[in-house]
């Protein structure tokens, strides 16, 4: 792609950034990682590119300009790239095929990770711990988007999760969203998750409704545990058309919705978490998405942290935080939560997993008033 550019802008530089696990730097992709010296996604023109997903031209001296351009597949948001050119080289006028050119290049960088850790490697400040890396390897993404939908998800301690994770997939005529928090620590609690989201993965392939996705996986874990260990799981599928909901509740993970201004939690019938005994069955429950609500899925890491004086975020501060960022796109959303429920536990250090995922629904065909969108 250097090459491509070169010829036809004249190109003095090309660099490739991509957000780390925490995205709170843009780290370089070099032949040697760490050589470059990572750039904070907060407070500089690659991390306001790629924040607003928006192009950010800056001009630099000896007549020269550096335009910054989102790198993003579907609405996962990878990186930015930045281009150096003479000014005069440059118009607005080349912004689309730029921002084509980056699109390109996404989806090339997806192929590519099969085959090369160039980029895998580009994305880590720190070394991952074994569990973290088990985890990462087994997300779908950090954000996805539809005509109907948009979410984006993170997780922390991002170098050293263990037990949380979230998955989704989508078809023709549904969104199916688990989020999933396997017991116990380290490395034993990232094979637990990574059995039951493989389980559950087969299961919706095999073209299972979603109690039998449950059952099934239920199954998976208890005839390897016996029973000893268990995954808690919240499992929704999605109408893309009509925005009905099936649910299934089986442990700790939990939602809430923010609608014309107001927060609320989602309630279901508490089942039976994964794999704790044999054979249970599960029942789906019903609700409705409109378009303009936002879900927000939490772990039990984010609602049950405590204040320093004793106060779970749960109780209020996070329905404050939900409010707070109403304006923002959902892909921003978990991060800001996850830096509100810092400052919430004071000096207290994170004791448990923390996941959060905030999906925004648009609905097919409907207006989309419910906030920003985040580009595809």
């Amino acid at each position: 792609m250097s090459a491509a550019l070169d010829e036809r802008y004249g190109t003095t530089a090309v660099e490739l950034r991509l957000a780390d696990y925490g995205t709170q730097s843009l780290q370089a992709v070099a032949a040697e990682p760490g050589a470059t010296e990572p750039v904070p996604i907060h407070g500089s023109p690659q991390g306001r590119a790629f924040g607003s997903q928006e192009p950010y031209v800056t001009e630099e001296s000896g007549g020269r300009v550096s335009v910054h351009l989102p790198v993003t597949v579907r609405g996962d948001r990878l990186g930015v790239l930045t281009v150096a050119m003479a000014a005069d080289a440059f118009t607005e006028a080349d912004l689309p095929d730029l921002r084509l050119a980056c699109e390109a290049l996404g989806h090339e960088m997806l192929v590519a990770e099969r085959d090369t850790d160039l980029y895998l490697l580009a994305r880590r400040a720190v070394r991952l711990t074994l569990a973290a890396e088990i985890q990462w390897q087994l997300l779908p993404g950090r954000a996805c988007a539809r005509d109907e939908f948009a979410l984006g998800a993170q997780l922390e301690p991002a170098y050293g999760i263990f037990g949380d994770n979230y998955d989704w997939s989508v078809s023709r005529d549904h969104l199916t969203v688990a989020v999933t928090n396997g017991m116990g620590d380290g490395t034993e609690a990232a094979l637990l998750s990574n059995l039951a989201v493989n389980a559950l993965r087969n299961a919706r392939r095999a073209g299972l409704g979603l109690a039998d996705q449950a059952a099934l996986a239920d199954q998976a874990v208890y005839a390897h545990y016996r029973g000893r260990a268990y995954v808690s799981v919240l499992l929704l599928r999605f109408g893309l058309a009509t925005g009905e909901v099936e649910a299934i509740d089986a442990g700790s993970p939990r939602l809430w919705r923010l609608r014309d201004r107001e927060v609320e939690r989602i309630p279901f019938d508490a089942q039976l978490p994964l794999g704790m005994f044999e054979e249970t069955v599960y029942v789906p429950e019903r609700f409705t998405v409109r378009p303009g609500d936002r879900l927000v899925f939490g772990s039990d890491g984010v609602y049950e942290a405590l204040s320093p004086a004793g106060e779970t975020y749960g109780d209020r501060s996070l329905a404050r935080t939900l409010l707070a960022t109403s304006l923002l796109p959902p892909t921003q959303v978990p991060g800001a939560v996850l830096r509100e429920l810092a400052g919430h536990r004071g000096d207290k250090s994170l004791d448990d997993d923390a996941l959060v995922l905030c999906l925004d629904w648009y609905g097919r065909g409907a207006d989309t008033g419910g906030g920003p969108r985040i580009g595809t």
